[in-house]
């Protein structure tokens, strides 16, 4: 008891940290702290309901990172194609990045269960099976995520999980599957609560830690509820690679900001990124704003064959450590004025007194969008330094007040706030 009461304060407080994220019998122990600082951040960012509505399964401690197939591939899938996606995921660098669920969507299985009532994968496909799938995809050090529904059907009608949870689950962890997402089609009408905590409760019971991503499309609010029940919501409605389609989901999502932390996130759907939809501009705006806002960063386009653009804007190490900050407090909208108030700012605190801050500009010309550091919780009479994410280079050690920059039509700029160092001080 005296040697520890005399440990120097900063390795106490690294020890409470270990403690609270420590798993204990496979469950994470919730924060048991005000994730912020000051009155000022707490106020912007709400943060009462940090620790309290996640799983706590030990996973998803920052949201989930990796690559999905359907928003390029559809239903048009092979083995080939998840094969050389996991290559391609090492070769590029993006699993050394973090991006690490190689995550089959819908079509993979044949359209009746087996003889045993067993889902069977279609083998004109699939012809080797989902499990040596898995041992090749666990071979590159990536982990292998699939697709099912709550419903009688999936919703490209193959065989759905209502009612077969606990076979399916452990089926599933048989293959070495490592990340489930549960769809909401051919539902029976039945509500949402009473259908997607069964099959938490048969993955959980399989002894295999799989996360578990709820694809309830927002329509009963799973933010109030789902915390409990998955790692992951989704929020909205089925994105597509449009500017409108991501801007409007940007904004539904952002209402739910303070449902999401450690364990848990709100999920606005998957990455447009690369599918030839929207400008460069728009991308890098469409990427920001998901890290951000703590949204699985799930590539969705054939990164088999992206282009050099494509890749300045997945690779981007910076903007993949504010979605992967170990404090886990959503980014939100803080201000949008000019004409429908295109011009933004959303901002979102970090670990190490810092915060994350995105001038989106949403106009349909050049703005130039400034704001007072107060209005994002930051102290209007100290200097911060301010650190670009997108040009990678620290613009200035001394902001105090306001800040600003033009941001070009449909562009994001990025930036960290840092309390700056004074000379005195070092």
């Amino acid at each position: 008891m005296g040697a520890a009461a005399r440990l120097p304060l900063p390795i106490v407080s690294a020890l409470l940290l270990l403690l609270i994220l420590s798993p204990a019998a496979g469950r994470v122990a919730p924060p048991r702290m005000q994730p912020l600082a000051t009155a000022a951040l707490r106020r912007l960012y709400d943060t009462s309901n940090y620790g309290k509505l996640q799983l706590h399964n030990g996973l998803g401690l920052t949201p989930q990172m990796g690559w999905n197939s359907w928003n390029f591939f559809a239903c048009n899938i092979n083995e080939t194609v998840i094969r050389e996606t996991a290559d391609a995921l090492v070769s590029t660098g993006l699993a050394e990045l973090g991006y690490n669920y190689v995550n089959i969507d819908d079509c993979w299985s044949y359209v009746k269960r087996g003889n045993k009532d067993q889902l069977l994968p279609d083998l004109k496909t699939f012809p080797s099976g989902i499990k040596a799938l898995a041992d090749y995809v666990h071979g590159k050090g990536l982990k292998l995520g699939i697709y099912s529904d709550a419903g009688k059907f999936t919703c490209q009608v193959r065989p759905g999980s209502l009612y077969y949870e606990n076979d399916d689950a452990a089926l599933f962890a048989s293959w070495g599957v490592d990340y489930l997402k549960y769809d909401n089609c051919f539902n029976l009408g039945i509500k949402p609560q009473k259908r997607y905590p069964p099959m938490r409760d048969a993955l959980n019971s399989t002894g295999r830690q799989i996360f578990y991503s709820l694809c309830e499309w927002g329509q009963d609010d799973p933010a109030l509820w789902a915390g409990k029940v998955g790692n992951s919501w989704r929020t909205t409605d089925d994105i597509t690679d449009t500017w409108k389609s991501m801007t409007d989901i940007a904004d539904k999502n952002n209402k739910w900001a303070s449902y999401a932390g450690p364990g848990g996130w709100n999920d606005p759907d998957m990455l447009e990124v690369g599918n030839g939809g929207m400008t460069f501009a728009e991308y890098r705006s469409h990427f920001s704003i998901w890290a951000l806002m703590k949204a699985p960063l799930l590539i969705g386009c054939d990164v088999r064959n992206m282009t050099s653009e494509t890749m300045k804007i997945l690779s981007n190490k910076e903007v993949i450590q504010v979605n992967q900050d170990p404090l886990g407090v959503q980014g939100r909208k803080i201000l949008g004025e000019g004409k429908y108030g295109c011009r933004e700012v959303w901002a979102g605190p970090l670990s190490g007194n810092r915060l994350a801050v995105a001038l989106w500009n949403r106009c349909s010309e050049t703005a130039n969008i400034t704001m007072k550091l107060p209005a994002v919780g930051l102290d209007g009479s100290a200097s911060y330094s301010v650190r670009d994410l997108w040009k990678h280079e620290t613009l200035s050690e001394n902001v105090v007040g306001t800040f600003g920059a033009q941001v070009d039509v449909h562009d994001t700029k990025m930036y960290i706030f840092s309390p700056a160092i004074s000379v005195a001080s070092i």
